[in-house]
C-alpha cells in the first residue's frame, strides 16, 4: 500500500472537525500556493498597506453559522464551525492563538519561544515537542497522526523553505486535502519563496481573531500594544542619541572567530521590537553577506552587540540561562586578543537578544527587554541574571492584565 493509499485509507476511516472546514472560492492549487490577486509583490511594508486590506471575514446569512477567513496566500478558508484544535509549526502563529484563548486545542510540533516568557503570564508551554523536521524531511505522518482542524502556518514554508528537498507542492496539497486547511502567512521575515503580502504581526493577529471568533481579546491585546508603544515614544531620546546595534546571529560561532551580523531594520516580525524602538544597524546589507571575522568586527567596533535569540538559553529549570550565555558569548571574546578589545566587550555590553519567533505575548517581553538594554536611563537597567522579572514600577505592561485577557476575563 502507498502512503498516498494509507493516507486515504485514514481520510475514510477517521473523519473529524476538520471535514467542515475547507478551501473556499478557488481550486487548492491556486488560492492555497499561488497567493491571491492584489498587492502581492508589492514593495509596500506591512504598515504602509494596514489601511488598504478589506475585512478579514466576509457576511454569512444570520441562521447560517459558517464563516470565511481570508489571508495571502492561502486565499479564503471557510469554517463551518470554530476549530478547536489547531497545530502551529512556528511561533508567532502558536503565540498569536494562545493569545487568544486557544491553549487548549494546541498540537504542539515546531519551534516556539521559550517557555519562561509565558509561564510569567500564567501559561504553561509543552516541553516534549515532535520536531516535524526530526528524520531530515518534513514527517508527513505527524500532521495525520496529530489530526488538527486547522493548520497555522503558510503552505509555502513547507515546501519554499528548502529545509526539505524532497517535498514539493503536491506534498502541501496532500496534507490541506487530507488532513486540514492551512492558514497563515510566513510574517516572520521575506523569504526567496514569499513575493506575496507579507503581514505586520498585529494584521495576521487580526486574521487569527477573525479564525477563532476572538474579536475581543484581540482588542484587547490592541489596546496593551498601543500603550507600550505610546510609552516608549514618550521616553526614546531624540535620534542623534539613539545607539547602534551590532546584532550577530545565535549560529555564529565566536571561538572560531565567525561572526553572522544581521540588520535591525529587515521586513517582518522578527525585528518588529527595534523598528518599534527606532535603533539603527551597525552592519550595512553588504557586511550581512557572509559571515565577519575577528579583524573586520574590529574595524566595525560595535558599541553594543546583541546577540540574536540569546534568550532561548535555558538553564535545567527552563528560565533563562545568563551563565549559559556568557559562556557561549561572552567568554569567547573576552579571552580572544581581539575580541577583548572591542568596545563593546570593554564596556560589557555584549546582551542576550530577542528570539526571532514570536508573537504577540513573546513581542511584549522582548521589546520592554530591548528598551532597558539599549535606553536604561529611560525604561531600567537589564539584568540578564532576573530577566524576564523586573520591578513592578519599571514594567512596560502589566503581566496580570495580559493573563487576564487570555483567561478571557477582559
Amino acid at each position: 500500500m502507498s502512503d498516498n493509499d494509507t493516507n486515504d485509507t485514514i481520510r475514510r476511516e477517521a473523519p473529524t472537525r476538520r471535514d467542515t472546514i475547507k478551501y473556499g472560492g478557488s481550486a487548492i492549487g491556486a488560492s492555497l500556493l499561488a497567493g491571491c490577486s492584489g498587492d502581492s509583490g508589492s514593495d509596500a511594508t506591512p504598515e504602509d498597506t494596514q489601511t488598504e486590506i478589506n475585512t478579514s471575514t466576509e457576511e454569512t446569512e444570520p441562521d447560517d453559522e459558517s464563516y470565511s477567513v481570508t489571508m495571502e496566500p492561502v486565499g479564503t478558508v471557510e469554517f463551518e464551525s470554530v476549530p478547536e484544535t489547531w497545530m502551529a509549526i512556528t511561533g508567532p502563529w502558536a503565540d498569536m492563538a494562545i493569545a487568544l484563548g486557544q491553549r487548549e486545542g494546541f498540537l504542539p510540533a515546531g519551534w516556539y519561544p521559550p517557555g519562561y516568557l509565558y509561564e510569567r503570564v500564567g501559561v504553561s508551554m509543552p516541553t516534549d515537542v515532535p520536531n516535524p523536521l526530526a528524520g531530515g524531511g518534513w514527517d508527513q505522518e505527524l500532521f495525520y497522526e496529530l489530526d488538527p482542524d486547522v493548520i497555522l502556518c503558510d503552505p509555502n514554508y513547507l515546501h519554499g523553505s528548502g529545509f526539505d528537498s524532497s517535498w514539493d507542492e503536491t506534498d502541501t496539497e496532500s496534507i490541506a486535502t487530507n488532513v486540514a486547511p492551512f492558514f497563515g502567512n510566513n510574517i516572520v521575515r521575506r523569504r526567496e519563496f514569499h513575493d506575496y503580502e507579507l503581514y505586520s504581526m498585529y494584521e495576521a493577529f487580526d486574521r487569527l481573531a477573525d479564525v477563532f471568533d476572538e474579536r475581543e481579546r484581540y482588542e484587547a491585546f490592541v489596546e496593551v500594544h498601543d500603550d507600550l508603544r505610546a510609552e516608549i515614544d514618550s521616553k526614546l531620546p531624540p535620534e542623534s542619541e539613539r545607539p547602534e546595534v551590532g546584532l550577530v546571529n545565535f549560529g555564529s560561532d565566536l571561538q572560531a572567530g565567525e561572526f553572522a551580523a544581521m540588520t535591525t531594520d529587515s521586513e517582518g516580525a522578527e525585528m518588529k521590537q527595534y523598528r518599534d524602538l527606532g535603533v539603527e544597524s551597525t552592519f550595512s546589507e553588504e557586511q550581512i553577506d557572509g559571515m565577519l571575522d575577528y579583524e573586520s568586527m574590529a574595524e566595525i567596533d560595535p558599541d553594543i552587540i546583541v546577540i540574536h535569540g540569546g534568550i532561548r538559553l535555558t538553564d535545567d529549570d527552563g528560565e533563562f540561562s545568563a551563565e549559559g550565555f556568557r559562556e557561549q558569548f561572552v567568554t569567547p571574546l573576552t579571552e580572544h586578543s581581539i575580541g577583548s578589545q572591542l568596545t563593546a566587550v570593554e564596556n560589557d555590553a555584549v546582551y542576550p537578544g530577542p528570539y526571532f519567533l514570536q508573537g504577540p505575548i513573546a513581542s511584549l517581553f522582548q521589546t520592554e527587554l530591548v528598551a532597558r538594554l539599549l535606553y536604561p536611563d529611560a525604561f531600567g537597567t537589564f539584568d540578564p541574571v532576573q530577566f524576564p522579572d523586573v520591578p513592578a514600577e519599571e514594567q512596560l505592561f502589566d503581566r496580570q492584565h495580559v493573563t487576564d485577557i487570555i483567561n478571557g476575563d477582559i
